[in-house]
């Protein structure tokens, strides 16, 4: 880690009130009716704003060198694999009918 600018309190409690909001427009945005698949959608997007915060803030990746952030640009394109497997899968199976 580079001997630069250190993260602040204050700057560690507004992420931490920022994911506090977030997570509570999750909750809305999961009993609210907004049609059509788009709640999951709104939740993912909600979720990736999250993780981003925490990752670059809470696990230092911001003031991190370049090496780190390729490792962890591999960690995510490593869970979008998974991810895509695990759809492809559920997308493509013959889900037996009920009877």
């Amino acid at each position: 880690m580079k001997d630069g600018p250190h993260i602040t309190v204050r700057t560690y409690t507004v992420v931490f009130l920022v994911l506090l909001a977030l997570t509570a427009l999750t909750t809305t945005a999961a009993f609210a009716d907004l049609g059509g698949g788009l709640n999951n959608l709104v939740a993912l997007a909600i979720a990736v704003g999250k993780t981003g915060l925490v990752i670059l803030y809470f696990m230092h990746v911001r003031d991190s060198d370049r090496f780190t952030w390729v490792l962890v640009g591999v960690g995510f394109f490593w869970l979008l694999i998974l991810v895509g497997g695990v759809m492809d899968d559920l997308l493509t199976r013959n889900w037996p009918t009920g009877r």
